[in-house]
């Protein structure tokens, strides 16, 4: 089905019709309902959909476990949940579960709208992405007979596949968020870092009360933030000891290289500024440009803080050991005003209980 195609597992009635009602009228979307999560199951193992809305607290079945089910069926499954109160162990079960996003009651209608639109955005980059590598796999099976069986033209048939990855540059593009999910997996220390930096951002952002359209960006622009890391040597991010100075200019150099990848990206915008920033400090000794104070943008600011914070709370090659909490917000309080925006802090320390 795919598409438009919405799959929604929830017994609650009176919000299933609410939903449908609204994302068909006003979203053109194609909605189903099942209130049961086994035949809500059933019918996504059948019909296949773009994104999933998923009841956490269902009386038949955990939402984990509809969520495990799911991705038994596709791995690459969107999923929302529809969670009824918000803490941190939800927080954390959803990013063991590897949920797309999720939404609180009372239902935010431009959020929820929001949220469908990017993971409808990102269900077609992934499908496109599996036909893009499905359809070079047979090609370079086409190729290799071809070449077997007409040794003598294979230079032109070097020139013909040149040509067919030129064509299929522009629509690579399109799978830019993958390529940044993969630098992240580059090494175990840092896999879903930039997942995590953008729930964290998320959530400061709307406690700062930033326009919806605001945070969207804040958070595509945590999704490729270390994008640019793809030119730096495997050696020297995973090295164990501290780095030295012309390593420290290599690093240094990523949020420069990640802007000029996603600069042909014209539909970006905002976001590429914001990767180009994340690394600026409130008091002007970040980098690359050395901005300082309101000079940054305020979405950079956010990153700048909560990239930090998580990365202080996971392992690293060059500390095996985590800070505690409380150790992390101790370090962030003690930065206030030069490497973080005061005004950050603060409403990242309203917020904190709810991170891991």
């Amino acid at each position: 089905m795919f598409g438009n195609s919405i799959l929604v597992i929830n017994d609650d009635e009176a919000i299933s019709k609410y939903l449908r009602e609204e994302l068909t009228v006003k979203g053109k979307y194609i909605v189903t309902i099942n209130a049961g999560s086994a035949a809500g199951i059933e019918d996504f193992k059948k019909n296949g959909f773009a994104v999933i809305l998923v009841k956490f607290g269902m009386r038949d079945m955990p939402g984990a476990e509809i969520v495990r089910r799911l991705q038994a069926v596709d791995p690459d499954c969107v999923v929302i949940a529809l969670i009824e109160h918000l803490d941190q162990n939800v927080l954390m079960e959803l990013a063991r579960l590897g949920i797309y996003d999720f939404i609180t009651k009372p239902i935010n209608l431009d959020k929820l709208f929001f949220l469908i639109k990017k993971a409808v955005d990102l269900h077609s980059l992934v499908v496109i992405h599996k036909r893009l590598m499905q359809g070079l796999k047979e090609q370079n099976v086409a190729l290799q007979k071809q070449n077997v069986l007409l040794a003598k033209r294979i230079e032109e048939s070097t020139r013909n596949l040149t040509r067919l990855y030129e064509d299929l540059r522009s629509t690579y593009m399109h799978t830019i968020k993958v390529l940044a999910h993969a630098i992240d997996a580059r090494d175990h220390y840092t896999h879903s870092h930039s997942e995590n930096v953008a729930k964290f951002a998320v959530i400061v952002a709307e406690e700062m009360h930033l326009p919806v359209e605001q945070i969207e960006m804040i958070r595509e622009a945590c999704e490729l933030h270390d994008l640019g890391k793809i030119g730096v040597e495997d050696n020297i991010l995973s090295k164990p000891s501290a780095l030295n100075e012309k390593e420290w200019e290599n690093i240094r150099r990523h949020p420069m290289i990640g802007a000029q990848i996603l600069e042909p990206l014209t539909f970006l915008g905002g976001v590429i500024d914001l990767v180009k920033q994340h690394h600026e400090r409130y008091d002007g000794k970040g980098y690359p440009q050395g901005l300082k104070g309101e000079e940054i943008l305020l979405g950079a600011r956010i990153i700048n803080l909560v990239d930090a914070y998580e990365a202080m709370r996971s392992a690293r090659s060059y500390r095996k050991e985590p800070f505690t909490k409380e150790q992390a917000v101790e370090e962030i309080k003690k930065n206030s005003g030069t490497q973080f925006d005061p005004k950050v802090v603060e409403a990242f320390m309203k917020v904190v209980h709810l991170f891991p």
